[in-house]
């Protein structure tokens, strides 16, 4: 008798392990890929500020977080700029290079730092934080193209973050918002 329940047991076992392969294969269990959020917060009255956070291991490993964000004044002005943040130990960020924004066709931009006003102590700014004005180049990124940011380390070769076109698509969608 229990021979004859096992038997049965791993006949529907099999049965469903069969099913689930064929749903699968055929795509009927259509499972959706992660997509991160894009946060909108009110910063002051009037004024918005909608991101995009990625944290993203660059070339030797370590992790950064790359926060891509639009803000909204009052008055309607708009600025989008690109925040990178290098988990600690990473190294100190050379503020007095440009950011390299290199696509997978070999086309390059560059973007000078822009993190004077991000630290509550200028004369201390952390060393692995840096931001950038991505306003003039949106129009040249091509969401369809990977790209590939080259960051400038004071005292090390610099470091190198690949971006998807996923994460591109989201950065314009961020740089979108009215």
């Amino acid at each position: 008798m229990k021979c004859g329940v096992r038997k049965i047991f791993y006949r529907f076992l099999l049965l469903g392990a069969l099913i689930l392969s064929l749903l699968v294969v055929s795509g009927m269990l259509n499972i959706p890929a992660a997509q991160a959020a894009i946060r909108q917060l009110e910063e002051a009255p009037g004024q918005m500020v909608y991101q995009s956070r990625q944290t993203i291991k660059d070339n030797r490993g370590n992790g950064w977080q790359v926060i891509a964000f639009q803000r909204i004044r009052p008055d309607g002005k708009t600025s989008f700029s690109l925040r990178l943040v290098g988990f600690p130990g990473v190294g100190a960020i050379d503020r007095s290079q440009p950011l390299t924004l290199t696509n997978s066709l070999g086309n390059s931009l560059t973007v000078p730092d822009a993190s004077a006003n991000i630290f509550t102590n200028a004369a201390a700014p952390e060393p692995n934080v840096a931001q950038y004005d991505l306003q003039p180049l949106l129009g040249e990124l091509q969401p369809e193209i990977p790209l590939k940011l080259i960051i400038p380390m004071k005292d090390a070769p610099a470091v190198s973050l690949s971006v998807s076109p996923s994460l591109v698509q989201e950065w314009q969608t961020v740089a979108s918002y009215k």
